[in-house]
């Protein structure tokens, strides 16, 4: 598109030389102006019209008495005024890109605020995560994950899924990590840390606000208290997580209770279980984005599966190689375009 102007003014001149005036090629520049608006500024839009219309002088000079005759003198005009009305559609062009600029590096900043990258260690455990949104062009959906280091209590770490997308999805994301990030380092029971992530859906959620009863957050609170050796699970109806080491790939066994946001259907549903975690074995946890992608076949992804294939025989898996495998791998077995948003946690207990 940026080099349509100078095509069209270069091709209009060489059948002029051509035609050697014989013919009124002229008006076809008419059409540089609009061209020139739609990639250059202002200025440069300008210059193309006056560019024109001085071509348009010297084409109709080169045949004798058509200089100033009717026809000519409307083409004058015509491009003159098209000109015009160019420059000012090239100045809005550019006001509107500024303001799309703005406001799209104000929303990146505030969606990596709102998902931060998981950092590399956190005291024993070496964490990696990955997320991408469902939704092109976004980077934040409807699934959210968060770790942190909480002196008293160990690492803590949540990986959920929102029902539902859109501007909803992502104030409840918001809210459940934002309640998750302080009460963390304040509820010593992963029980009640769970409840506090559900009051924060009930207080901040858009529930309220959009009359939407069937709100609510499949989740996994995931803890490694101070000691190592073990993982405590809260399972808020979310996949479980996979466990994968030298020997084998495993799924652990969850008291699965109902998710955030429908808690208050049932009374208790926040067991926490704990599980012996074996010397460089990695925790795995994902969201349904990862387990229900596709193949051409309708064929789910068999997230367990591919991962006791990969790294079986390693004796400590690195997480961050896990998460890309997950990543680029889900993505080579969907068969479609329409993907879900997908999220990947990985935490090795490591005390070295």
């Amino acid at each position: 598109m940026w080099w349509l102007p100078l095509i069209a003014v270069t091709f209009d001149v060489l059948v002029e030389v051509i035609v050697r005036g014989r013919e009124p090629v002229s008006f076809m520049l008419i059409a540089v102006p609009p061209l020139a608006a739609a990639t250059r500024g202002p200025r440069g839009t300008a210059l193309s019209a006056v560019v024109c219309l001085g071509l348009q002088m010297w084409m109709a000079a080169r045949r004798p008495g058509h200089f100033d005759e009717q026809h000519h003198v409307a083409v004058y005009v015509g491009t003159f005024l098209i000109g015009v009305a160019s420059v000012a559609l090239a100045r809005q062009r550019k006001r509107t890109r500024q303001h799309l600029i703005r406001a799209n590096s104000v929303a990146e900043a505030m969606q990596r605020t709102l998902l931060r990258p998981v950092p590399c260690r956190l005291g024993p455990v070496r964490a990696a995560g990955f997320y991408e949104a469902g939704e092109g062009g976004t980077l934040v959906g409807g699934d959210l994950y968060d770790v942190c280091e909480t002196p008293p209590f160990g690492v803590r770490a949540i990986i959920g899924d929102v029902r539902g997308k859109g501007l909803g999805a992502v104030q409840t994301v918001a809210a459940v990590l934002g309640s998750f990030r302080v009460s963390a380092h304040e509820w010593r029971s992963l029980s009640r840390l769970a409840q506090r992530l559900e009051l924060s859906i009930a207080r901040n959620g858009p529930a309220g606000e959009e009359g939407d009863p069937e709100l609510f957050v499949t989740a996994l609170v995931l803890e490694f208290p101070p000691g190592g050796g073990e993982v405590r699970i809260v399972d808020r109806g979310h996949p479980s997580p996979l466990v994968i080491g030298p020997r084998d790939a495993r799924r652990l066994v969850t008291a699965p209770g109902l998710p955030l946001g429908l808690g208050a259907l049932a009374a208790g549903g926040d067991e926490t279980t704990v599980h012996r975690l074996g010397p460089g074995e990695v925790l795995v946890a994902h969201t349904d984005g990862v387990s229900e992608a596709r193949d051409a076949d309708g064929v789910f992804y068999p997230v367990l599966q591919r991962l006791g294939e990969r790294f079986r025989g390693e004796r400590a898996p690195d997480p961050e190689a896990v998460v890309s495998f997950v990543r680029t791998d889900s993505e080579r077995w969907s068969a479609s375009s329409d993907n879900d948003d997908r999220a990947v946690l990985a935490l090795r207990l490591d005390a070295t």
